[in-house]
């Protein structure tokens, strides 16, 4: 067996312990966790995945995160994903949850906002370029740039939060 995560219904309740992929591959709910960085400025922080990863590679995101594991509180799944990908420990801060069609599977996703004032140690594996953005850089680049379908699913959720129109890049986006 691969990564445990819980098997939930359409209300978030608990039904049972399985594999990720085989979660994945049928469809089944689960949850999933991801933080909103800011620095303390009150940038956002931006980042692209290595063209090597099997789930968008290449593709830009704005939210950290990844599947909370079993007996795992949305924070808690939050925090942890933050140290695993960027290397810090910071507090995380719910903001809202909702039932994600996501683009591979469904899931319900814990949406989380975090400030990030020491230094970031990015892990290879999950980022392979990162900055920090101001709003109006933000919404440009998502005029410009590929997200991960479900990253754009978040922005249109966020309070107070719009999406550009364009769905495809206009431009080269740094590759550092």
């Amino acid at each position: 067996m691969g990564e445990l995560v819980e098997r939930v219904d359409e209300q978030d309740r608990v039904t049972g312990v399985v594999d990720r992929d085989e979660a994945i591959r049928h469809g089944w709910l689960h949850r999933v966790a991801t933080t909103v960085c800011r620095d303390a400025q009150g940038r956002v922080l931006v980042y692209r995945r290595p063209e090597h990863v099997s789930r968008f590679p290449g593709h830009y995101d704005w939210l950290v995160g990844g599947a909370a594991g079993v007996g795992e509180a949305y924070e808690e799944a939050a925090a942890r994903e933050l140290a695993e990908e960027l290397g810090v420990r910071v507090a995380v801060r719910f903001v809202f949850k909702f039932l994600c069609r996501g683009a591979i599977s469904p899931y319900w996703l814990g949406v989380h906002e975090a400030v990030v004032t020491e230094p970031l140690r990015p892990d290879p594996a999950e980022i392979a370029w990162h900055g920090w953005v101001g709003e109006q850089e933000l919404q440009e680049a998502f005029r410009r740039w590929v997200f991960v379908p479900d990253a754009v699913d978040v922005m249109r959720r966020c309070p107070g939060r719009r999406v550009p129109s364009a769905a495809t890049p206009r431009s080269t986006p740094p590759r550092t």
